[in-house]
């Protein structure tokens, strides 16, 4: 089986059409897992849900999905953040809600967790270091635990009692061996490595592959749409930098 594993594409709709095409060029998959945060900061949460609806996606819930139908208070977002989740609450139709309210907080795929923060506190937590992701090794069963989040590519991996972190570098497979994995696939929609080109990997169950891309994509669309939508300047300079 090939898997397209997304996250954080955040209504960044030339950014997630440039990586859904991108996987058709690469054969295509035979599912799509989705770590949450399809919407927020970006001016396309309505059409960015219904494309990932078309691929009838795995999908776990990310904090911008349940900021935006009113699951969790504003006050936790900084300003720019939390503007773009009132600007997106008030573009979303009655099926959108619906669609984000049923989204599920984790979900086990054979071997893998999938959770948007981490297995810890799948909704809020994020996992950036080593510390954090070996105290989250206990709050899984399965093999591997699959976040996004952070929008940086990731990957920690347990062995011998201790937490270390693996590079992930783009177009070069990483396979999966014994030791237990926390993985990140960066963002889609807003990277935040220093690189602005769409993230996400492809895995293929045969091999027990991960092999990460990166994109690039129009980003003077999106910011134009941003623009016409009244959405913070600081959201929209930041595409181009990747920060």
């Amino acid at each position: 089986m090939r898997c397209a594993i997304l996250a954080d594409i955040h209504a960044n709709l030339a950014a997630f059409e440039a990586v859904l095409g991108d996987i058709e060029r690469k054969g295509g998959v035979d599912e799509l897992w989705c770590l949450g945060d399809i919407v927020g900061y970006g001016p396309d949460p309505c059409r960015c849900i219904e494309l990932l609806r078309e691929y009838n996606p795995v999908c776990v819930v990310g904090n911008h999905d349940h900021a935006t139908i009113g699951k969790i208070e504003l006050s936790y977002f900084n300003p720019y953040a939390a503007a773009a989740c009132q600007w997106t609450a008030g573009q979303l139709s009655q099926d959108d809600v619906a669609y984000l309210e049923g989204l599920p907080l984790t979900v086990e795929k054979g071997e893998f967790l999938l959770a948007h923060g981490s297995p810890a506190d799948p909704v809020m937590e994020y996992v950036m270091s080593t510390g954090i992701a070996a105290k989250n090794f206990d709050f899984f069963q399965s093999k591997y635990c699959l976040v996004g989040h952070t929008h940086v590519p990731a990957a920690f991996k347990e062995e011998k009692g201790t937490c270390l972190s693996v590079n992930l570098s783009p177009g070069i497979g990483m396979v999966l061996g014994a030791s237990r994995m926390i993985i990140n696939p960066g963002g889609v929609g807003q990277p935040r490595d220093g690189d602005p080109r769409a993230s996400y990997v492809i895995y293929d169950s045969e091999g027990r592959v991960f092999r990460l891309y990166r994109i690039p994509y129009d980003i003077s669309a999106t910011q134009d749409k941003m623009m016409e939508a009244g959405l913070p300047i600081h959201l929209i300079t930041r595409l181009e930098v990747g920060r």
